[in-house]
């Protein structure tokens, strides 16, 4: 782990330096999370009408690529705890787009599978993508370019 050396206002990280900036404009993480309320705004408006939310939302496409995960398997996949995730999932039971099952090999366990009615959701899913990349005025290699860029953020963030 390298250590942190403060000379006057100039921040050394091993061999980086970092000068530090008071403009709220340059700060990275002021731009993400602008942009993050932003998307959440856009899907929230996309998402109405489909009587979703995004969580719901990302929990359903989780879903769509592995029908069958653990309550486990899907906190990991969408980096959200537990406690977070089950009165989620309980909801998403009672609207009817998934079912809440005891794991075969550990009744504890939970296994989440889809309804009927949230496999059917996927079929708005092209729309849903072609409106954000409309929104975000991205050309499709920007765009990979950009998620590229912020999975590989992701991963150096939590190590």
């Amino acid at each position: 782990m390298q250590a942190l050396h403060k000379a006057s206002r100039t921040i050394y990280l091993g061999d980086m330096t970092i000068e530090p900036r008071m403009n709220l404009d340059d700060m990275l993480c002021f731009q993400l999370y602008n942009a993050h309320h932003a998307m959440m705004r856009l899907y929230r408006h996309l998402l109405e009408e489909l009587g979703l939310t995004y969580p719901q939302y990302i929990v359903l496409a989780s879903l769509w690529e592995q029908d069958g995960q653990t309550v486990s398997q899907l906190g990991t996949r969408l980096a959200l705890a537990s406690n977070t995730l089950t009165p989620l999932l309980k909801r998403m039971e009672q609207a009817g787009l998934v079912t809440r099952k005891r794991g075969q090999s550990d009744e504890r366990e939970r296994v989440i599978c889809l309804t009927e009615s949230g496999a059917a959701i996927r079929a708005h899913s092209p729309r849903l993508a072609a409106c954000v990349a409309a929104a975000c005025d991205l050309d499709a290699t920007a765009q990979r370019d950009l998620n590229n860029a912020l999975r590989t953020l992701s991963a150096t963030l939590t190590g």
